[in-house]
């Protein structure tokens, strides 16, 4: 790997085009290399995973919402269309897109990558998938673009914090849907240059949809991310132009949305025909909560199996968890967000408190995707009175754990200071989730397998199960046609017990 120094430029600077970061990035995305069997092997994990939590968010209202929506888009003139999720029928590429990231972000239970921000990389499978069925492109077409994606996506989070500066994480997003979207259909550097740059100028948005009540938004968010990178992909292919430089420009990203005129930022990136091993820096859920709450879950359900006592509320004076200060303000009592502590809160704001995480998965010994926000779950006055019990502290340590670069090291963890109301404290730690490829129980595809098994149970046909997965693990030899299947499918009758909204289109 080398560092790319990116910094902003005057615009009577002498600065060459071949400097700039979305350049760099679109050379990444043209330089043909050959991807490790390894990486091969995650990406297919990546789609199992993706498939389970879209089949358990199909009859969710923004799903449902967004599928209305695409199913409204046929298939454009220039293909055959991509598969909606849960369907048989295609739309316009771009509008697949929007549906199936929806689906597969709805839940908050997909895969993760932390460090100086945040991100979902399995969010650009959704649109790199989407156009792959449209155009016909065949499965090692398909993994190389996926590859790309998470690649710069990964390396864009290592490097440039977006959230310092209240902007949503998506805008990493987009130029990584682009990029791969360059790889997957062979373009050349200069068109993959306009698209990203397109994609990121398109794509930055503030933070506000993951603070305070939490909306249904926030499914949303990366959904239209992918579909704006398709887009600009297409109007770079017709020879349009974008912003330049759009992160390094007197008036561009980093100038005003970042960190200012002075910011120095060092984004690593592979050297020229490097292997592209991003993905497997990246880690899944085993619950459907946050990332940073992961390890919280299953500290929690220890506790509940060691230390019974502190479940009911009468027993506890006070419990702090000791933790990272991105988990403190983020989704801990440091974000300043009463709404973290409201019974009546959504369930996108409750997936984003750890106070309310920790509480339910003490009482309970585990976390349900479903069960463990259902409204009457999170109104039980047990369970609103341990729950406000809990807070966050950031502590110095678990901060810089979290950014550390030595995966060994590397942590997303906390610390419980729990003290009970006759003079006892019961303390625990834990530094990553169990199913943290560090973890008590690493997750491998058998797991994978399992997850897609378990959240399809009562929503797809246990054949429909046996084919996706048999399709997935084949993804590098897949034919264009057998692309166009890679798709869960659920039975119409299932689908027609939610009405489908009607809007505009």
């Amino acid at each position: 790997m080398r560092e790319h120094e990116v910094r902003v430029h005057r615009s009577d600077e002498e600065f060459p085009r071949s400097q700039e970061l979305a350049w760099k990035l679109a050379e990444l995305a043209t330089d043909d290399v050959a991807v490790d069997d390894d990486v091969a092997e995650m990406v297919v994990n990546r789609l199992l995973d993706n498939a389970a939590v879209s089949a358990a968010s199909l009859l969710r209202p923004p799903v449902v919402s967004a599928r209305s929506q695409a199913l409204d888009h046929p298939a454009s003139r220039g293909g055959e269309g991509a598969r909606v999720v849960g369907t048989t029928q295609n739309s316009s590429p771009e509008w697949a897109a929007w549906a199936n990231g929806v689906a597969v972000r709805e839940l908050d239970f997909h895969d993760t990558f932390l460090a100086a921000d945040y991100s979902h990389p399995g969010d650009n499978v959704p649109a790199l998938l989407a156009v792959a069925q449209h155009l016909g492109c065949d499965g090692e077409r398909l993994l190389r673009g996926i590859v790309t994606a998470y690649e710069v996506q990964v390396d864009l989070v290592r490097a440039i914090s977006l959230h310092r500066h209240k902007i949503d994480h998506v805008a990493h997003l987009g130029p990584s849907v682009a990029a791969g979207l360059g790889t997957m259909l062979e373009l050349p550097t200069e068109v993959v240059h306009q698209a990203i740059g397109q994609a990121l100028h398109t794509t930055t948005a503030t933070r506000q949809s993951r603070k305070g009540a939490i909306s249904t938004w926030k499914a949303h968010a990366p959904a239209l991310a992918g579909k704006l990178a398709v887009e600009a992909v297409d109007r770079a292919m017709r020879g349009q132009t974008s912003p330049a430089p759009i992160y390094e420009g007197e008036d561009g990203v980093i100038a005003w949305l970042l960190d200012g005129p002075d910011a120095v930022y060092r984004v690593p990136l592979p050297e020229r025909g490097e292997p592209r091993r991003a993905i497997l820096d990246t880690y899944t859920k085993e619950h459907s909560a946050e990332y940073q709450a992961q390890a919280v879950i299953d500290l929690a359900r220890r506790l509940h199996r060691e230390h019974p006592e502190l479940r009911d509320p009468a027993n506890v004076e006070s419990i702090v968890l000791r933790t990272s200060h991105h988990t403190h303000v983020v989704i801990g009592s440091g974000a300043n967000d009463p709404q973290k502590y409201d019974p009546a809160a959504s369930r996108e704001t409750l997936d984003h408190s750890v106070p309310y995480i920790f509480a339910v998965a003490l009482q309970d010994g585990g976390w349900h995707h479903v069960h463990s926000y259902a409204p009457a779950r999170a109104a039980r006055p047990d369970t609103v009175a341990l729950w406000r019990s809990v807070s966050t502290v950031e502590d110095p340590e678990w901060t810089e754990r979290y950014h550390s670069t030595d995966p060994a090291r590397k942590a997303f963890g906390a610390r419980v200071e729990a003290r009970l109301r006759d003079g006892s404290t019961v303390v625990d730690e834990i530094a990553v989730a169990d199913a943290h490829p560090l973890g008590a129980h690493p997750f491998t595809r058998a797991q994978y397998e399992a997850k897609l098994a378990t959240l399809a149970a009562g929503v797809l046909p246990d054949e429909e199960v046996a084919r996706f997965t048999a399709l997935a693990r084949e993804l590098p030899g897949l034919t264009p046609a057998q692309v166009r299947e890679l798709q869960v499918v659920a039975p119409p009758e299932l689908l027609e017990t939610v009405p489908l909204p009607s809007g505009l289109f």
